[in-house]
């Protein structure tokens, strides 16, 4: 799941993405209204952890102008301000859901998901492929209807390739929803990964899900393999 979170505080922000990444989530920064706003605009989210109070364009009118350009990505708004107009302000500006500092942790990985699950309906709750299944909310795989136990990185790949199933995904794609946009590590990571993949869902059970379509990238079988 790929998260953009706009936040002007920068150590609020790098808890923010250090624990969303430790939960499998790939996450990118901005720090400022403009660059929220283009990043959203410009780039596929899932989901956007949005602060009101902003340098250069506040949440509300980031996110009034995501929906007026037709930028549907559910948007979390996360603000040290209390009271129920500002909630309301934030929902009817066009906010899916909002959250008051400070917060718990957990109920913010939860709202996430929550958020990803009902604003995007072609995504169901739990994906198959086959007898291949991901259920994003508990974190968890089963293959022929056993439980397979996976890394929360084996996971975050998994669960973008399911939700691309069918269709050859590069390995920039990979690198930049499960890792980050800004990664600079050996890009082989993802063969590597690929590989525990296989090994987990495939090889046990003599299937073929994850396949490598040369000097293209990879594709999960929309039928499990």
């Amino acid at each position: 799941m790929r998260v953009l979170v706009v936040e002007d505080e920068s150590a609020l922000a790098e808890v923010i993405r250090n624990g969303l990444a430790e939960e499998g989530f790939a996450v990118d920064v901005q720090h400022t209204g403009p660059d929220g706003l283009w990043a959203a605009t410009e780039n596929p989210y899932d989901v956007v952890v949005l602060d009101i109070m902003l340098p250069g364009l506040s949440g509300y009118e980031v996110c009034r102008q995501l929906r007026s350009r037709g930028v549907w990505t559910p948007v979390l708004m996360l603000t040290a301000k209390e009271g129920e107009h500002d909630q309301a302000d934030a929902l009817d500006l066009g906010a899916d859901d909002y959250l008051t500092k400070p917060f718990s942790f957990v109920v913010l990985v939860a709202r996430l998901r929550a958020l990803v699950r009902r604003g995007a309906p072609a995504r169901p709750v739990v994906m198959t492929a086959g007898d291949l299944t991901v259920d994003p909310a508990r974190r968890q795989v089963t293959r022929a209807g056993q439980p397979v136990r996976v890394t929360a990185r084996e996971f975050a790949m998994l669960e973008f390739l399911m939700r691309h199933r069918g269709d050859v995904v590069s390995k920039t794609q990979i690198l930049e929803n499960v890792w980050d946009a800004h990664f600079d590590g050996d890009p082989n990571i993802v063969e590597v990964y690929i590989s525990y993949l296989r090994r987990k869902i495939d090889q046990p059970y003599g299937r073929a899900a994850v396949q490598t379509e040369r000097g293209m990238g990879y594709r999960l079988a929309a039928d499990g393999g």
